[in-house]
């Protein structure tokens, strides 16, 4: 497992498995989001599986399945929604952890600068300078 912080309160990981939730716990997460879609991956990973182990550790679940180039509005204001409802820490996960940090830096648009979005993901190779303009339409329309 490899967690990657994009913030104090926000970290994103490529695949979890049921394994791992002991792990995620220990490090004080307190909501896990999957923005993984099913039909990427075997059973073993999916959505029901994850949930099932997230939930009997006591931690906070929600799906959110982002397609890869079929981001819409509604996983950005999901993902706003699970961040702002959470108690503690969040780890998003995905194949790789992208669509996890493009979907936080848009849903924290207007809460953050568009530089401090981009520079969080680019800390871990995540490239977010492509959506400056939508980051910073987001922004304009939240102000």
């Amino acid at each position: 497992m490899d967690i990657r912080h994009l913030s104090p309160d926000y970290a994103v990981s490529p695949q979890i498995e049921p394994g791992d939730v002991a792990a995620i716990k220990a490090a004080g997460f307190t909501t896990v989001i999957c923005n993984r879609p099913d039909a990427e991956i075997p059973p073993e990973v999916q959505a029901d599986a994850v949930r099932a182990a997230v939930e009997a550790a006591g931690l906070a679940f929600v799906l959110n399945p982002v397609i890869g180039g079929q981001l819409t509005d509604d996983n950005v204001a999901a993902q706003g929604t699970a961040i702002d409802a959470a108690t503690g820490p969040v780890l998003a996960y995905c194949a790789s952890g992208n669509r996890s940090s493009i979907v936080w830096a848009l849903s924290q648009a207007g809460r953050q600068s568009a530089d401090a979005l981009i520079n969080a993901g680019a800390a871990h190779g995540y490239k977010l300078e492509g959506l400056r303009p939508m980051i910073e339409a987001r922004a304009k329309q939240q102000g």
